[in-house]
């Protein structure tokens, strides 16, 4: 009981001897397990909103969508146990304040199905004694504003409106998320619908098939596209559901994945390095425990016990952030429990095992207290001979002897500065990619600031208007339709924008531009769904009708994960390209979009439909906010890395102090020998760490791209002045806090003593 008592009292006494140093340390863990929580949350969300609402809707895996009703031997196809629908669809444009979106009106039953059955989140499901309400779903009503009791007003593809009223707010695994995969979804009573459209042939038909077998979706798929024949307009799965819903937070989980990984190991590091330091500082307080009879398990012990507690403190406070910030932000069931308190395992014992051999090693020390071992002597480093060469003075000879006196804490310390200043390069390189998807939209397929939809006017129309403009450059005509890729028997996107005599801008990054018909440009996505390459021939059904095209350059595509296949108006049918869909307006350099906007709607009176482009970098901007954070968190860990090789070094050469003195040097050049040595320390894991993040940052960032269908050919480097403003503020700040404690000691009172 009295050893234990004694172990304890010791504890405390060396944590208030260094508040700071252990503030520091609680902090970097803490951020570190923070940012890993939230990546694994994040990550696991990524999945969990469709899992969630598959399991809640009991959603079906495979959906159809037809030109007629489907015939019943659909239920006979091997492995679907129940089907959804059919149901009618009819294609409208939702107008509500101000703007134009596209919908799908579905007719559903006032009772809910069993199979694929949408769960009201607010308000309430379709009532027959209330026929003119609508029911929309969550996404698109989130980005239309719209609230339980709200005006729903529609047009037909007829012209004429309908004000419908909203009954309720719905979840659905039917399709992705809106914008992100549109048509908008919404449900109506099959009477409304009849009322809305009259013509049958303006609508389809669409049924999902729940299976037995998940995992058999794509062979379902294949027999139900034999059977339909022609009939079947586009197919999807499951799989693209879920893959539609996990884009944004899969983005930013993977970026902090990666920065929390890489900072669990400069963290563990950081410890290692604090508390080897520490034990070196307290041989004599340790060689005295030894003598009063603690043994070396019992040394070893109390080591742990006191660096792993900042340590595991730190894992405590972080998980506890993070689990609060992801609750808050997705909702208290958002964040799994299982993967996060294995990560809080994992961590622990990565902390422990960080501080286990520092332990290990004062644990060994002899019980006869003596001076604290000296650092080696006896040879000066290659710098310092170099430092003699060329006449530095004295007080920078000194300090550049010094850092390099104890090899492998010197090493370890650099490394620890490095790998943060590595991390610090790829988050800048992030943000440069970023401002480049702001400032250069058209390098990522954002050529045109405007699209015009016809609206009230005719096509030709509405045309001459968008041309007639002073700030409009190029007017591209397009038509946006779905295709059928038999081998793969789902649905791609088919963009169809431009023609063979101006094509539309496409950001090509391998081979060429489409420059005749039958030739197409195709996302990484889509080149990897079909495992085809540049100048293969692809062979796809729209509509019932083929289109064989040739791709002939690969373009950075960051919708639909990629999977777009692009090619000239003049390549489809004039069936699905006559009339356009709308029409694509890129602007003369300087223009505002806005004012170019408000002069097309002013000059048809409002009877154009004009939206300005969605630039892909706005649903990414909250990587910035992320960014600062992390590294906020980065620089506590180098800092922590810092002080530590700063205590070790005054401790090295305390009594030197004294002899430098007495040899004549002033105390500011004893305080410059003392930060030399840091400094050294500090340029050589800076630039080392820079150089190291500037090799690998575009190529992390194209690989992302290329695992995400958007494609590589998007990473780009930071500026030089940014890195050099990085650079000069972390070896500036560095030296700063190696300051502090330098001039503390250089003005202090060093009695010579014998060793």
């Amino acid at each position: 009981m009295s050893t234990a008592m004694a172990g304890s009292r010791w504890i405390k006494a060396d944590l208030r001897a260094r508040k700071g140093p252990a503030a520091l340390t609680v902090l970097a863990v803490a951020g570190i397990v923070a940012a890993l929580i939230t990546a694994v949350t994040l990550l696991e969300d990524g999945t969990n909103p469709w899992r969630t609402l598959f399991a809640q809707t009991d959603g079906a895996h495979v959906w159809l969508y037809t030109k007629d009703g489907p015939p019943a031997s659909l239920g006979g196809i091997d492995g679907v146990a129940e089907i959804a629908g059919p149901y009618r669809s009819a294609p409208v444009t939702v107008a509500h304040d101000g703007r134009r979106d596209p919908a799908a009106l579905r007719a559903m039953p006032a009772t809910p199905a069993k199979v694929a059955h949408p769960v009201v989140s607010e308000g309430g499901w379709l009532d027959p004694a209330q026929p003119d309400g609508v029911v929309v779903e969550r996404s698109f009503a989130a980005a239309l504003d719209l609230r339980v009791g709200a005006p729903f007003t529609i047009i037909a593809l007829s012209g004429e409106r309908h004000t419908l009223y909203v009954r309720g707010i719905a979840d659905s695994a039917d399709q992705g998320f809106y914008p992100e995969w549109t048509p908008g979804l919404a449900y109506v009573l099959p009477v409304m619908l009849d009322r809305i459209e009259p013509i049958r042939g303006r609508s389809e038909w669409v049924t999902g098939l729940r299976l037995d077998d998940p995992e058999a979706s794509q062979v379902v798929s294949q027999r139900a596209f034999v059977l339909l024949e022609d009939d079947l307009q586009r197919a999807y799965t499951w799989r693209e559901v879920r893959e539609a819903m996990e884009l944004d937070n899969r983005l930013l989980g993977t970026l902090l994945a990666l920065f929390g990984v890489v900072g669990l190991v400069a963290a563990a590091l950081a410890l290692a390095n604090a508390a080897g330091g520490r034990v070196l500082g307290q041989l004599r307080d340790l060689a005295t425990l030894k003598s009063m009879g603690f043994t070396k398990g019992q040394v070893a012990l109390l080591l742990l016990v006191e660096h792993g507690a900042l340590g595991l403190l730190g894992v405590a406070l972080g998980a506890a952030a993070g689990w609060g910030v992801m609750a808050a932000l997705l909702g208290p069931t958002s964040v799994a429990p299982t993967p996060v308190l294995a990560l809080v395992g994992g961590t622990a014992l990565v902390v422990l095992a960080a501080v286990g051999l520092p332990a290990w090693r004062g644990g060994r020390t002899p019980p006869i207290p003596a001076a604290p071992a000296a650092p080696p002597r006896g040879h000066l480093s290659r710098l310092a001979r170099l430092a003699l060469l060329v006449r530095l003075p004295p007080a920078l000879v000194l300090g550049t002897r010094d850092a390099f006196t104890r090899r492998v804490p010197a090493f370890l310390t650099a490394f620890g500065l490095a790998v943060p200043m590595m991390m610090i390069t790829i988050g800048l390189g992030v943000w440069a990619t970023l401002d480049n998807f702001k400032s250069h939209p058209e390098q990522v397929g954002q050529a045109a600031a405007l699209y015009v939809r016809p609206g009230k006017l005719q096509p030709a129309a509405a045309r001459r208007l968008a041309e007639g403009d002073q700030d409009v450059a190029a007017v591209y005509p397009g038509t946006d339709v779905n295709a059928l890729a038999p081998g793969e028997a789902r649905s791609v996107r088919v963009r169809a924008i431009g023609g063979s005599a101006l094509p539309y801008p496409f950001p090509v990054v391998a081979g060429r531009l489409y420059a005749r018909q039958g030739e197409a440009v195709a996302g990484q996505g889509l080149l990897d769904l079909l495992g085809a390459r540049i100048g293969d021939r692809v062979r796809l059904t729209v509509g019932g009708t083929p289109l064989i095209v040739r791709i002939v350059g690969r373009t950075v595509e960051p919708d639909q994960d990629g999977e777009v296949l692009s090619v000239g108006l003049d390549t489809l049918a004039a069936k699905d390209s006559v009339p356009p869909e709308y029409y694509a307006l890129s602007l003369k350099p300087g223009a505002d979009p806005s004012e170019v906007r408000g002069r097309l709607l002013a000059g048809s009176a409002e009877s154009l439909d004009v939206q300005v482009a969605v630039n892909p970098a706005d649903r990414l901007s909250v990587i910035r906010v992320v960014i600062v954070a992390l590294i906020a968190v980065l620089a506590l860990i180098g800092l922590a890395n810092l002080l530590t090789a700063s205590a070790l070094g005054l401790r090295d050469h305390a009594l030197d102090l004294a002899v430098l003195k007495a040899m004549g040097l002033t105390p500011r050049q004893v305080m410059a020998t003392l930060v030399t040595g840091t400094g050294l320390l500090v340029v050589l894991g800076v630039g080392a760490g820079t150089a190291a993040g500037m090799s690998v940052v575009t190529g992390l960032i194209d690989l992302q791209g290329h695992t995400s269908g958007v494609g590589a050919g998007i990473g780009r480097p930071p500026a030089p002045l940014t890195l050099t403003v990085a650079v000069v503020v972390a070896v500036g700040t560095a030296l700063a806090v190696a300051l502090i404690p330098a001039r503390r000691a250089a003005r202090a009172q060093v009695p010579v003593t014998s060793r």
